[in-house]
């Protein structure tokens, strides 16, 4: 079940452009890099796994993450550069249930419509790798969500083999 109420849950990081595949060149100039404008990509959890994660480092069995990806304009209103958020692209989840998950973890499609309940992905979806793969704790993308890093960091949560941003 989709919680109608995540945007007031804690919101952890926002990302523009993001990307796990390479870049591809451009069909029009020959150079690597997005042909439409970057999205944004906004990462919320639920109250009580951050409060858990601050003390510990880790998360919580039940928790769960939601990812608002939104496409992203860099002309209206007064704006004269740069870019700002508009319309929603797609609804996503993650969630950990020990019990009922293989892998603890599970991750789920909402859609652009936001349905308010889906079945969790198939396990051959490579969201599944990737996470297990590249995630700094627990399956999460913790390297990217700077305030929650510090804290995993401090409790020496954070797999040796995630590597954190350089912040170039």
């Amino acid at each position: 079940m989709r919680p109608a109420d995540f945007r007031e849950w804690m919101f952890v990081t926002s990302g523009l452009g993001m990307t796990y595949n390479p870049p591809t060149p451009r069909p029009d100039s020959g150079q690597a890099g997005p042909v439409r404008a970057p999205s944004f990509t906004n990462v919320y959890v639920n109250p009580s796994s951050y409060r858990a994660f601050m003390k510990t480092g880790q998360w919580p069995d039940k928790t769960m993450f939601i990812l608002e990806v939104r496409a992203s304009a860099s002309e209206g209103s007064i704006n004269k550069g740069g870019h700002f958020q508009s319309n929603l692209v797609v609804i996503e989840a993650s969630v950990k249930d020990e019990a009922r998950f293989p892998g603890k973890w599970a991750f789920f499609d909402f859609g652009r419509d936001m349905k308010t309940q889906v079945a969790a992905l198939p396990r051959t979806e490579r969201c599944y790798a990737c996470h297990a793969d590249n995630g700094a704790v627990d399956n999460t993308f913790v390297q990217f969500y700077p305030t929650l890093l510090e804290v995993a960091a401090k409790l020496g949560t954070v797999k040796a083999a995630a590597a954190a941003p350089t912040g170039h």
